[in-house]
């Protein structure tokens, strides 16, 4: 009795906020949390607020010695109990209590069983709902990040368990996230240690279970259960409200991790996941924010520059899907550096496939086939996204890219911001020339300019019909699809598509406006250069039907949207012209270009004659097309682009029915009131400085010397042109009467010319015949008359780069009385 009694005055003189803790714990842990005493000791708790510190104290002391002892009834019910105290105390004094109940939480977390750590994240998630009145700056969260992220990885051999665990790990991540990111004061969840566990421990459970999923196509919105259910699903949800919270300062901290989670798990190829990661990025985050995301890619894109092009690939595919959701939001200041970074890969791209191609000369592997393919997905993933990007800007900003871009292709004469290409060589600076237009032709794509003088301005211009972007068959297909865009202001491109003789023009319901002032102004200003592009590009021997029908098509726009009653005389010239060249065949072109030549002038004047509607016009045109079908049907686009056609031997022998004459034409719009004076003066191209520097030129020049120079070997292939002297031939030699005629003849048409012919076809020809001698002038000085060496170098030109050779002194070479 007396030790009893002892026990009981000890009992009484314990504290109360103990015996209040030690009464909610029953005798058997089976029969839970005893509530009666469990509602008398939050009465106490609120009563004294005070108290709250030393009853978590105590309350911790006990779970602790539980955990060690495997009482893991107890636990369940010291929690329950830590939980309610929590949800019921909201004043100054529970912030001593909540160190104590995150120290409880974080035994349940560090103990190796399954169920005391999803209880313990559950505890810690109704904590992180609870919004305190005042922040606790000196509280952090290291441990639990650490440790939450720890559980996302986890590899139980029970499929169960293991799921649970990640769920448990996503929720208290979830948990943290949603404690520490409302207050910018307490911002150390965002610091890089902390996102470099938490972001990849989300993509983790996001891409895992895909790996099982392989779901296809946007999965179905999931309920609540399944969210909870799903770790997948619940990384996701937490990964989108932790970059939704995401500000300026840190969105970069964000996303970094991201890409090295890619490259550790080599995610670039195949990339749906990397993709579905910046989409899920691009849609949470605050649009004013998006450059950041499409800085951070254009920077990983720098640094795996040296990757294998599927790698890289990848990447631009991920930039592509992040501008198309950015592309109507907030990108001003990155516009000119996405394109910038853009290009400079491009470059990159085609000098690996270019050196690839080098190392692999005179071996034909497969790798070698199988990298340049790689390398031209590469080229193509750029294209694309360039093109995207351009077209979803608006116009003010497309036209700047259109002129940062066109800048950027080597253009001979124009190297001061093109990319560097004097090591890729001719079919380097062919690949990028491609390339870059390629771009171009999808930016300029549903551009529509109020003006044609706003659509091609002239530092766009002169580059863009470029002597250099003539020398290939493809280029030059990409300029004439480039200047539909921009001629083709109402859509009636899709109408023209195809050469072909059409019956009935107004059947194609074509759309045109009035031409402004400043359309006329331009075709004064630039017509020239339209025609004369026209009109070379007619003369080149690796025409194909596709070819001659963009030519047809550029002719007919510009016809639609550029012509008035000069526009449309300076057409017809072109056109007789080009009939000219198939005709004499001065550039000995193969017989199908004559007969491509000839079908396209007969397939523009049809279409040319019912745009302006001059019966006499029509009649004469109908005519010709109408002999051509029955005697030489070659000379119709309908015939001459078929598989099989047969080409006639030579055009000498055909008669005039078959062709368009100018006289015809000049009387039938004469009596329609349109001045046909200027019809009877031959159109010239006009002759630019970059003919006299192009590489072609320059060949074709040399080549024809070397011939005229170096004599034959066999003297009996020699044509004697000489003629035999006779009497007759000595007296009209003497007869003075005829050199006279001839002479008036000359005066007279030269005075016809100048007051009929058009003053720019007038400079044109004067300025040919200036080039013409001062080239020859050149050549002359440049034998006879050489500089003497100099130590600082000589600049000598090639393929348009100057390069200086400086010559030492002791090599050179001083005169004897120096």
């Amino acid at each position: 009795m007396g030790r009893k009694g002892v026990c009981c005055c000890c009992a009484a003189l314990r504290p109360r906020y103990k015996r209040l803790v030690d009464n909610i714990f029953p005798e058997d842990p089976k029969d839970g949390l005893v509530k009666a005493d469990m509602e008398k000791l939050t009465f106490y708790a609120v009563s004294a607020p005070e108290k709250l510190d030393r009853i978590g104290a105590y309350l911790a002391e006990r779970l602790s010695r539980d955990v060690v002892r495997h009482r893991y009834g107890y636990v369940l019910i010291a929690m329950e109990a830590l939980d309610q105290l929590l949800m019921a105390c909201h004043s100054q004094s529970i912030k001593p209590f909540v160190e104590s109940f995150l120290h409880m939480v974080a035994k349940l977390l560090e103990s190796g069983e399954p169920k005391l750590q999803v209880l313990g994240t559950n505890s810690f998630v109704k904590f992180a709902n609870i919004e305190e009145d005042t922040p606790s700056y000196h509280r952090r969260y290291d441990f639990f990040v650490s440790r939450f992220s720890a559980m996302c990885h986890s590899c139980d051999h029970d499929p169960e368990i293991q799921t649970e665990i990640r769920i448990a790990g996503i929720r208290g991540i979830q948990g943290v996230v949603r404690k520490t990111v409302n207050d910018e004061l307490r911002a150390t969840i965002w610091e890089p240690q902390h996102m470099d566990k938490i972001v990849p421990s989300l993509l983790f459970n996001m891409h895992k279970i895909e790996d099982i999923d392989s779901r296809i196509g946007p999965p179905s919105s999931p309920t609540g259960g399944e969210k909870e259910e799903n770790p997948a699903l619940l990384a996701e949800n937490c990964f989108r409200e932790l970059l939704g919270r995401a500000t300026y300062g840190n969105m970069n901290n964000a996303v970094r991790p991201v890409f090295a989670h890619l490259d550790h798990h080599r995610l670039w190829d195949p990339n749906e996941f990397a993709v579905s990661c910046f989409k899920i990025i691009m849609y949470s985050i605050q649009a004013q924010y998006s450059h950041h995301v499409i800085q951070e890619i254009l920077g990983h894109l720098d640094v795996r520059k040296r990757d294998s092009p599927r790698v890289r690939a990848g990447i631009i595919q991920v930039l592509l899907e992040a501008v198309a959701i950015a592309a109507k939001g907030s990108i001003g200041p990155t516009v000119l550096e996405v394109f910038n970074t853009l290009l400079k890969h491009l470059r990159i791209s085609v000098d690996f496939e270019l050196g690839d191609r080098r190392s692999s000369a005179g071996s034909a592997t497969f790798s070698t086939s199988s990298k340049e393919s790689d390398e031209r997905i590469v080229q193509n993933a750029i294209i694309q996204t360039i093109g995207f990007f351009g077209s979803n800007l608006p116009d003010y900003q497309r036209s700047e890219i259109m002129m940062f871009i066109m800048g950027k292709v080597p253009v001979l004469g124009m190297t001061s911001q093109s990319l560097d290409t004097s090591h890729l060589g001719d079919l380097g600076t062919r690949r990028i020339q491609i390339m870059l237009l390629r771009s171009l032709l999808m930016v300029t794509s549903g551009y529509k300019a109020t003006t044609i003088t706003n659509a091609l301005p002239p530092p766009f211009l002169d580059p863009l019909l470029s002597p250099s972007l003539m020398e290939d068959s493809e280029l030059r297909q990409l300029v004439l699809e480039i200047l539909h865009n921009l001629i083709d202001r109402h859509d009636n491109r899709a109408k023209l598509r195809g050469i072909r003789i059409i019956p009935d023009v107004s059947d194609l319901k074509i759309k045109r406006d009035k031409i402004s002032r400043q359309d006329v102004s331009f075709m004064k200003k630039h017509g020239q250069q339209l025609y004369r592009h026209i009109y070379l590009g007619c003369k080149e021997e690796d025409n194909v039907q596709k070819n001659f029908e963009l030519l047809f098509t550029s002719l007919a726009l510009t016809t639609i949207e550029l012509a008035n009653e000069e526009v449309v005389i300076d057409l017809i010239r072109l056109a007789i012209a080009l009939q000219d060249i198939a005709i004499i065949n001065e550039d000995n072109l193969p017989m199908f270009n004559r007969c491509g030549v000839m079908a396209l002038v007969a397939a523009y004047l049809n279409f040319l004659s019912q745009m302006i509607a001059v019966p006499a016009f029509c009649q004469h045109v109908s005519k010709v097309i109408e002999t051509r079908s029955l005697e030489a049907s070659y000379f119709l686009p309908e015939t001459i682009f078929k598989d099989k056609c047969n080409l006639p031997k030579s055009l000498e022998k055909h008669e005039k029915d078959l062709f368009f004459l100018t006289n015809k034409i000049a009387e039938s719009l004469g009596g329609s009131g349109y001045s046909v004076e200027r019809l009877s003066v031959p159109y010239v191209p006009q002759v630019t400085d970059e003919d006299r520097l192009s590489r072609r030129k320059s060949i074709v020049d040399t080549v024809s010397i070397q011939v005229d120079i170096l004599p034959g070997n066999n003297t009996e292939d020699k044509i004697d042109n000489t003629e035999e002297i006779t009497f007759e031939a000595l007296k009209k030699a003497i007869d003075n009467n005829g050199l006279e005629e001839q002479e008036k003849e000359k005066r007279r048409l030269v005075i016809e010319k100048f007051q009929k012919a058009p003053f720019e076809e007038i400079a044109a020809q004067c300025e040919t015949k200036a080039n013409l001698l001062h080239d020859r002038l050149a050549q002359i000085l440049e034998l006879t008359i050489r500089p003497p060496p100099s130590p600082s170098g000589t600049m000598t030109i090639t393929a348009g780069h100057a390069h200086y050779q400086s010559v030492p002194v002791y090599e050179m070479k001083f005169p004897d009385l120096f």
